[in-house]
């Protein structure tokens, strides 16, 4: 049968572009720190990993609300498949480019893989009752606190999300916790579909301020595709001009460290403890590596060591910091 297709609402739209925008905001930020001229770390912790992780969460709760709209009536496969295939295919090309880039911490699963599979996934979930799939979104999110394993260690598995620590990559979006924001996206259309606030919010006038932002919801993909190198080439541009100040490296690795330790410690131990970090690393070798970005299994092995070492003497009160002094370098 041919199945009409669904009516577009605007709101919907008006959300995804919103995304977009807070998304760039969050991509021109990391690109400053990229290039030196914010603080090394910022984007990663605190306030800015929050405001990351809400955004990313934002596309997959709006990609679960459009497979309900498109498909929670009947599966339509040709725009289906015209979709997965555009998705798949751009998320192949990014870990192809981001590869050869920064092959360190290339994007082997970031958000548009999450949404590939996802969509795959949702379609067995699209016709559930709205509290089954929040039931099972709970489920998604709250997994990786309990049923992290060795056993997901090797790379194929990695995907999944339950490997006993996250592997580097710029962007990792893998099926456990973030599936759980797609089910509630899918939950929240059937839900809104059943108490007819769909056919209200179908019905909300979008005011022409409005279109640029619809807009880009309507072509989520290449903007998604397109923001980020357009973004990097300007930021570098203005780092030929205006080139960033630069900081010995071990300025760099204690502020980040300390900023680090401060999300799980407290103010007083996180400074000895990176000062003591900082030595160790030096004198096991290491430092050329580690400020490099390797992220080789003997390297991580033996970091962990010198952590628990220098965790030890802190708590100990037997190391007694001796941070380097800014400058140059």
């Amino acid at each position: 049968m041919q199945h009409p297709p669904p009516r577009r609402i605007e709101a919907i739209d008006l959300a995804r572009g919103a995304a977009l925008v807070a998304m760039a905001i969050y991509h021109f930020t990391w690109d400053l720190e990229f290039f030196g001229h914010v603080e090394a770390g910022l984007t990663a912790h605190g306030g800015w990993k929050v405001f990351a992780r809400s955004i990313a969460s934002s596309f997959l709760f709006l990609a679960g609300v459009s497979l309900f709209l498109a498909h929670g009536e009947a599966f339509r496969r040709k725009p289906f498949l015209k979709r997965l295939l555009q998705v798949a295919g751009a998320a192949a090309a990014i870990s192809a480019v981001t590869y050869v880039a920064v092959p360190d911490g290339f994007i082997f699963f970031g958000i548009l893989h999450q949404i590939a599979l996802a969509s795959l996934l949702g379609l067995a979930f699209v016709r559930l009752p709205w509290v089954v799939n929040l039931a099972i979104a709970a489920f998604f999110v709250a997994a990786p606190h309990y049923l992290r394993s060795a056993f997901f260690d090797h790379p194929a598995w990695w995907w999944v999300g339950l490997s006993s620590a996250n592997p580097r990559s710029n962007d990792y979006v893998p099926l456990f916790p973030w599936f759980g924001a797609v089910l509630a996206g899918i939950a929240a259309a059937r839900l809104a579909r059943d108490t007819g606030m769909l056919d209200r919010l179908g019905r909300l006038p979008a005011g022409a301020w409005s279109r640029p932002l619809r807009l880009a919801g309507r072509h989520s993909l290449a903007v998604y595709l397109i923001h980020q190198p357009v973004l990097i080439a300007c930021v570098w541009a203005f780092s030929q001009v205006f080139p960033a100040p630069q900081e010995a490296r071990e300025v760099r690795f204690m502020r980040t460290c300390e900023r680090q330790c401060a999300e799980i410690r407290d103010a007083g131990f996180c400074p000895r403890y990176c000062a003591c970090m900082l030595d160790a690393i030096e004198a096991e070798g290491l430092a050329d590596a580690v400020f490099a970005g390797g992220a080789t299994a003997e390297l991580q092995s033996r970091l962990e060591g010198l952590a628990g070492m220098c965790t030890f003497d802190t708590e100990q009160g037997g190391f007694t910091p001796a941070p380097p002094q800014g400058g140059s370098g």
